[in-house]
């Protein structure tokens, strides 16, 4: 009885140990998030993110609480909105910071950034989630990048013009010929260069993303994708991309989304849904199918909970994209409030430091995972501003 005692303390002290190194390791260390979608549904909805709410995976009380330093803050619409709605979601990040100047700033550049973390502010980014919003135009690009623009995501599910996505390229609606950066997307792409903005990866086609590698001149950033090879969906990179990422210096931010971290997910996502069908058209009638989804799960918890993958997902696919290239090349970007489910336990950016706490069961130094939270993320900053 006295052994079955020992080894329980024994347990239970390496817990509490576990638990204090990894709060010391992501208190030092500066969080990054390169991801999320806030804007769009504070527009929608009118709620203020300043406050602590009951809906939602944001606000700056619950960013506190997990030690998230940095938001990118999404700019996104479907291919129904341009530069005009991009400018209002801007306007109410703006309307955000000047109701919270004690609790959040717009920074820039990578000086700005590691300087409002010192302040004890969570330091606000800009990025723009589809080369659709510039409408063909490069001045707004200058535009955008005055009002704080930190990346350019070339492509949403939809195609551009200039630039093929992931979805149409795979669904066969841009044709294999017209699967591509074109010139005019070349343009923008040498322009964020210029400016210093981010060429964001994610959501492009395969052609296109490597017609845009070979046309920056600064590494990218892949801001919200996972790894094809664990879960074969359009929106994650090959074992070739990545390598590609890596080459360029480039940086890739893993999603926290189900259905990209777990190859399972779709198929019981669809079991939930056809199990709830009747009341999934009532409610896709009442409010839409998304917002539908979201009532649904809310009404069946203890079912939606069941298909849910663990943390520890989110970990195998940083792991996976370290052993092709390394610890320097990868980060986070949640996409949360742009998906409808995440990981068991990640209900909100409060719960980022079981993150940290995952990778120190990995294995990852201190030093490794301080990179992974966010100094990779810096570093691309810096070498895209210079500074």
């Amino acid at each position: 009885m006295k052994t079955v005692y020992f080894i329980l303390f024994f347990v239970l002290l390496q817990s509490k140990i576990l638990a204090q190194v990894s709060n010391q390791i992501h208190q030092e260390a500066i969080v990054i998030d390169t991801h999320g979608d806030i804007l769009f549904n504070q527009i929608k909805s009118g709620i203020d993110i300043g406050k602590l709410q009951s809906k939602g995976n944001f606000d700056l009380i619950r960013a506190k609480d997990g030690g998230l330093d940095v938001q990118f803050f999404s700019i996104w619409c479907d291919e129904t909105g341009g530069y005009a709605l991009a400018n209002q979601e801007i306007d109410s990040l703006y309307s955000l910071i000047k109701r919270y100047p004690e609790k959040i700033q717009l920074v820039n550049t990578a000086t700005d950034l590691e300087a409002s973390v010192k302040q004890q502010k969570m330091a606000a980014m800009i990025g723009v989630e589809g080369g659709h919003m510039i409408e063909n135009n490069l001045d707004y690009i200058d535009n955008l990048a005055k009002r704080g623009m930190t990346y350019l995501t070339l492509t949403w599910n939809n195609s551009t013009p200039w630039a093929s996505s992931a979805a149409e390229e795979t669904s066969g609606k841009v044709k294999q010929k017209n699967a591509r950066l074109n010139a005019f997307g070349k343009q923008v792409v040498k322009r964020l260069n210029k400016l210093g903005v981010m060429v964001d990866l994610s959501h492009v086609g395969e052609r296109t993303f490597y017609d845009a590698i070979a046309a920056s001149s600064k590494p990218v950033i892949v801001s919200h994708s996972c790894a094809y090879s664990l879960n074969p969906v359009p929106r994650n990179l090959k074992d070739a991309q990545i390598k590609a990422v890596g080459k360029n210096g480039g940086v890739i931010c893993i999603n926290f989304y189900s259905g990209f971290l777990d190859s399972t997910f779709s198929k019981k996502q669809k079991l939930f849904l056809a199990k709830y069908d009747q009341e999934l058209r009532i409610l896709s009638d009442k409010y839409g199918r998304s917002s539908a989804i979201d009532t649904l799960i809310s009404n069946h918890r203890a079912d939606a909970e069941a298909i849910r993958p663990p943390i520890a997902l989110v970990v195998k696919h940083i792991n996976h994209i370290v052993k092709l290239i390394g610890v320097d090349h990868v980060g986070l970007g949640a996409d949360f409030d742009g998906a409808e489910s995440f990981p068991l336990g990640m209900n909100s950016v409060a719960d980022y430091p079981k993150i940290t706490s995952e990778l120190i069961k990995n294995g990852y130094s201190e030093s490794e995972i301080k990179k992974i939270l966010g100094g990779n993320v810096i570093r691309l900053i810096r070498e895209n501003k210079g500074s």
